[in-house]
């Protein structure tokens, strides 16, 4: 798979950075900016795969450390992998577990290694080295693999971050040197936490080992929003203008654009399924939470002004029955609406740079998504 053939920019807006792209995998083409569903382990919650190939999803993101720990990479590359056993026949991306290692496990010991660390569904020590998260991703068989990282929390202190930067750095060195599949993109991922001086570094030299694509990794996790964008710009700034650009864990739909405008490409999270599973759906008119009383009564649609089968056939009054009532068919049309809105939101980003008028776009999303606590 060419370099030159795999991502293609269509189209720009003149009033900034983004673009319209198209990205050429294994297992199909995704027009950029794109938003990946999460499936983390290998099922996307509350849908099937025909939920999500009639929402229109073109690409899914699932997890190399959750498979690995249940059912197993070995099973299911003798089932015929991932696609094939969660019977999804279009790109898959794996995140390589990094972060998970550092949000869900007992951590033992980190080091230039690898990770010792508990499993947090028996309890059994694990080793886990870069190379280890690259024959998991190839064993999977997804589209994009992801270089194995050593994410930070914040806050967190200069040398940490260094050092992890560091770290991280030496482990895509390691992934790129062990990645062979050759129907498999494989992304570097840049850390730095909040400090401009060490990701500038560490985004540098990261592209001199020349990955299929990059993201911006261990943003997203609690620092300030005014950090976070400046962190993206200067990202975006300098990484290569023809390969594609992910941002990692993020994020709200004006989160989404504002970083659409800085140029990045690929984006997940788990907002979406999340609040839709617990009563939130975003809509044209700003986020409604179906616990609320005052929607009881309510006989109009979740959103007025969206074509999902949730807002075509429901009504606010009985979703809001039906989570009040513990069945799990609220849960499931909210997600569904949820993530309708997201891909349509997608569409509607790549629509405002074809017209030029993406910076409207943006502003109008700001003041429908401000930010805040969830509802």
């Amino acid at each position: 798979m060419a370099d030159l053939k795999i991502f293609q920019i269509i189209a720009t807006d003149k009033n900034s950075r983004a673009r319209i792209g198209k990205l050429q995998l294994a297992h199909g083409t995704v027009t950029t900016p794109v938003f990946m569903p999460i499936a983390t382990q290998g099922t996307v919650k509350m849908m099937s795969c025909d939920d999500l190939e009639n929402l229109g999803a073109e690409i899914i993101l699932a997890n190399a450390y959750h498979l690995h720990l249940r059912p197993s990479e070995h099973l299911i590359e003798r089932l015929g992998g991932l696609h094939s056993f969660m019977g999804w026949q279009k790109p898959i991306l794996t995140d390589s577990g990094g972060f998970q290692v550092f949000s869900l496990s007992t951590l033992r010991e980190v080091n230039d290694e690898g990770v010792k660390f508990r499993s947090h569904h028996d309890g059994t020590e694990r080793f886990l080295k870069p190379e280890d998260s690259i024959r998991i991703q190839e064993a999977l068989g997804s589209d994009i693999a992801m270089s194995f990282d050593d994410v930070v929390p914040y806050p967190c202190t200069y040398e940490r971050a260094k050092l992890a930067a560091e770290r991280s750095l030496l482990w895509a060195e390691r992934c790129k040197k062990i990645h062979k599949r050759k129907d498999q993109l494989l992304f570097g991922i840049a850390h730095g936490s909040i400090y401009a001086d060490l990701r500038l570094e560490n985004t540098l030299r990261l592209i001199n080992l020349d990955f299929h694509g990059y993201a911006i990794g261990g943003l997203s996790v609690g620092e300030p929003k005014v950090a976070m964008f400046e962190l993206v710009k200067l990202s975006t700034e300098i990484l290569p203008r023809e390969k594609p650009r992910y941002l990692m864990g993020v994020g709200t739909p004006a989160d989404i654009a504002r970083a659409v405008a800085l140029g990045v490409d690929m984006f997940d999270c788990v907002l979406p399924t999340r609040l839709g599973r617990t009563g939130t759906a975003f809509t044209s008119i700003g986020k409604v939470n179906l616990r609320h009383a005052k929607y009881a009564d309510d006989s109009s649609p979740l959103d007025p002004n969206c074509n999902c089968l949730t807002c075509q056939r429901y009504s606010r009054a009985y979703l809001r029955h039906l989570f009040k009532s513990g069945e799990a068919t609220g849960p499931r049309l909210l997600t569904w609406h949820n993530l309708h809105f997201y891909l349509r939101l997608m569409e509607q980003l790549r629509d405002a740079i074809e017209r030029g008028d993406l910076t409207d776009l943006v502003s109008e999303l700001m003041l429908l998504f401000p930010d805040s606590p969830d509802d």
